[in-house]
């Protein structure tokens, strides 16, 4: 343990005292300049029944803030808990409210996993901010007890070719790729779109997820009078002071990037050390509470902990481990400083805790101890400048109900079918719009991202990038493991929130069960515009209501989420983005199912049916640059079914690749089954046609749900057959993988495998550069 003697000076700051307050009245404070409105300001002042001191005032003003208190989504997120049913519950071990929802995934295993957003820090310092999203996001699964084994990110960047672009894309991927790889976690799968509406305020979401066993899990409630509230892992500096009220809780003005001491900046070695240090304290026993220390740092900590453990706090703020003798009090309770944690320890464990923070030599400073009289009190140098009930500061904050409007522009929009656009229908146009969709940015390769990550380390990974999930296994002996995929059409979202929302959760559950996994829990992190715009409000509540009604047919609970407001530059919002993750449970990895066919001679079948569904698609996008009308429509049910069916056939070895149909449709799909272990497939589209009405062109490039393309060895034919007819569900078989490494669609158009990989390769490196490639010997 560190004395707070050696870190710094004698404390030269003049506080703020509760005296002081009272003695002072009429004092003049800059509420305005900590992102708080006059209404509020006014609510605090009659909660204390007196002018707050300046760490109140910095408390209230980042523990209200749209980040951490959800002010404005509050009454919509109240949906997904009252949207339940016994089926969700089934597994559900911890549920929204904590820092990251429990799933019980058998054999007294337990998986956590959470999505969070890191938005406009990533604008502003790429590099830092991005980091310091995976770093958070780490924290929060360390806090539940586990130890974290894989990452995700969720990027939505810019038009590709625009001249900041590159400036953001090189940032973000190397502050993901630095940070998770120096902590040694795989990043497993993820996203990455460009789009001009992301121009200005690019959306950089993280996922982590980590496992522990049942008796392991830890929560964020201070209980027990005199148990002492400790602060360990690195020092508090001055970065990312203001971060959540003031740079995560505002729209972007015009004029670029600002506000750069608001972003935080990481240590991914101070990280690791910390994830050791904590796992070897939770099995010990050693800690009775703990919490990370992410956006609102110390000012979120204390209040959260004894908020919710219903009991009181004191906490003297000069033994904080400063890096910057500088800071003033309220500084250091604003200070969104990384890797740091607060844990709640009984007396007679002190010192055994203290000896493994000593021995992982992470600086700890005992704050203070718990109290019973339900005050957080916080003092400087002895004197109060804190007084509050916790309650207050961090869960009866203001709740609003931000007008909503239905968008004066939608019913336009919507009535802008691509239907109206011309399709091709000679094969030498539907080749020449089938290579354009390939090389698309949206659907090209990503290898240029995915290289700069390791999504191997620990030796746990069963399935990662390109397959349609990343699949982590969780026991050895037992071959227990989960699949995890995120997903979201902001295109779907802007034509209808509510079906957008559901497409989202729908895609993300679909890819999960391709992989054999069975879908059983979400996370989701919801990216919109300024709250205080009605119409974003309208989307807003359309999107939870998509997504909680969806949840509730599908069967899966919401465990958990963020919600990320004021994404927008100017008045000009980006696209409703509902990032949604579904957790699956694979009860041996190794019977896993990749996305790309190994073998030729297999049939192929097409599952599910072919409607002219092209608004909204990327092929509108791409030939047309339109969009308009209405995006697919989806059967949940359909895709319940679908998921059971898969599952089936996994169980009889019945099917050697699934790979979902989305973005792109089928032609999108088949080019990558035949990209991912360079085996060719000859095709036919005739069925299609026929049976489901529908010409070439729409065979290739709607985007239709419900539909997966599967390969099946000849010997199970009948047995697969047979098992989609016996569970009522639309087949046909629609070609043969082949050994010619060409994707030949009969009567269309041939492109052979190297072509292939050409166009989809190519893209990203044309604009950023070469791609990392593994040295060969």
């Amino acid at each position: 343990m560190t004395t707070p003697a050696s870190s710094a000076a004698p404390h030269a700051h003049v506080a703020d005292t509760v005296e002081n307050a009272v003695a002072t009245p009429e004092k003049e404070q800059p509420y305005d300049a900590l992102g708080l409105k006059p209404d509020e300001y006014e609510q605090i002042k009659s909660i204390l029944g007196r002018r707050p001191t300046s760490g109140e005032l910095a408390m209230y003003s980042v523990m209200w803030s749209e980040h951490c208190s959800y002010k404005s989504s509050k009454i919509y997120l109240r949906r997904f808990g009252q949207k339940v049913s016994d089926e969700m519950r089934e597994r559900l071990m911890v549920g929204m409210g904590q820092n990251a929802g429990v799933v019980d995934v058998g054999e007294g295993w337990a998986v956590t996993f959470k999505v969070e957003s890191h938005n406009h820090p990533s604008y502003i310092e790429p590099f830092q901010g991005a980091a310091t999203g995976v770093g958070g996001i780490v924290r929060d699964i360390i806090s539940m007890g586990a130890r974290p084994v894989a990452v995700m990110d969720q990027l939505r960047f810019g038009a590709i070719d625009h001249p900041d672009t590159a400036r953001v894309v090189h940032g973000v991927v190397s502050g993901i790729s630095s940070y998770g790889n120096c902590l040694g976690l795989p990043n497993i799968g993820g996203e990455t779109v460009f789009d001009s509406v992301y121009q200005a305020n690019p959306l950089v979401n993280a996922l982590a997820v980590g496992v522990m066993r049942h008796e392991d899990i830890r929560l964020a409630n201070a209980t027990g009078v005199g148990n002492k509230v400790v602060l360990f892992g690195a020092r508090t500096g001055g970065d990312g002071i203001g971060g959540a009220s003031i740079l995560a809780s505002d729209t972007f003005a015009d004029g670029g990037p600002t506000k750069r001491p608001a972003v935080q900046v990481g240590d991914p070695f101070a990280e690791k050390v910390l994830i050791e240090c904590c796992l070897e304290l939770y099995k010990g026993d050693l800690v009775e509470a703990i919490q990370d220390l992410g956006a609102a740092g110390i000012s979120c900590a204390t209040s959260e902990l004894a908020a919710n453990g219903g009991s009181g706090m004191k906490v003297e703020l000069t033994n904080v481990l400063l890096r910057d003798p500088s800071l003033t009090p309220e500084e250091i309770l604003m200070s969104e400083s990384q890797e740091r944690m607060m844990a709640i320890v009984a007396p007679e464990k002190l010192d055994a805790f203290l000896a493994v923070t000593s021995k992982w030599d992470v600086e700890t400073s005992v704050l203070g101890e718990v109290t019973g009289d339900g005050r957080l009190v916080i003092t400087w140098d002895g004197e109060t400048i804190v007084d509050v009930d916790p309650s207050t500061v961090a869960v009866d904050g203001p709740v609003y109900e931000r007008p909503v409007a239905y968008p004066t522009w939608i019913d336009a929009l919507q009535e802008d079918s691509a239907s109206a656009l011309p399709r091709p229908t000679e094969p030498e146009a539907i080749r020449e719009q089938f290579t354009r969709l390939v090389a698309s940015p949206n659907l090209a390769d990503t290898s240029w991202i995915t290289n700069q990550y390791d999504y191997y380390v620990l030796g746990n990974t069963a399935l990662s990038f390109p397959d349609d999930a990343g699949m982590i296994r969780v026991d050895e002996e037992s071959g227990l493991g989960f699949s995890i995929a995120t997903d979201a059409n902001g295109r779907y979202c802007q034509l209808d929130p509510y079906a957008g929302a559901q497409l989202a959760l729908a895609e993300a559950y679909r890819n999960v069960a391709v992989t054999g996994a069975t879908p059983t829990a979400v996370t989701d992190c919801l990216n919109f515009g300024s709250p205080e715009n009605p119409e974003v409000m309208w989307q807003f509540s359309q999107a939870v209501d998509g997504l909680s009604d969806a949840c509730l047919a599908l069967g899966v609970p919401v465990t958990g989420g963020n919600v990320s407001f004021y994404n927008q530059t100017g008045d000009t919002p980006i696209h409703p983005t509902p990032v949604v993750g579904v957790l699956g449970i694979i009860d041996d990895v190794a019977r896993r199912i990749p996305s790309g066919w190994q073998d030729a001679g297999e049939n192929i079948y097409l599952l599910g049916i072919t409607r002219e569904e092209l608004d909204g698609s990327a092929w509108a996008d791409v030939v047309h640059g339109h969009l308009g009308g209405r995006p697919p429509a989806v059967d949940l049910e359909g895709e319940k079914r679908l998921a059971g069916l898969i599952a089936a056939a996994r169980d009889e070895w019945l099917i050697s690749s699934a790979h979902d149909l989305s973005e792109g449709g089928l032609g999108q799909a088949l080019a990558e089954g035949v990209l991912r272990f360079g085996v060719g497939a000859r095709v036919w589209l005739t069925e299609i046609l026929e049976r489901d009405g529908v010409d070439a062109a729409t065979a290739l490039f709607s985007e239709s749900t419900g539909r997966v393309i599967v390969t099946v060895p000849r010997e199970e034919d009948v047995k697969f057959r047979g098992l989609c007819e016996g569970r009522g569900y639309p087949v046909l078989r629609i070609g043969v993988t082949d050994t010619v490494a060409d994707l030949e669609v009969q009567d269309v158009f041939t492109v052979s495998a190297a072509e292939l990989r050409e166009l989809s390769t190519s893209t990203l490196p044309k604009h950023f550069g070469p791609t990392v490639v593994e040295p060969t010997a």
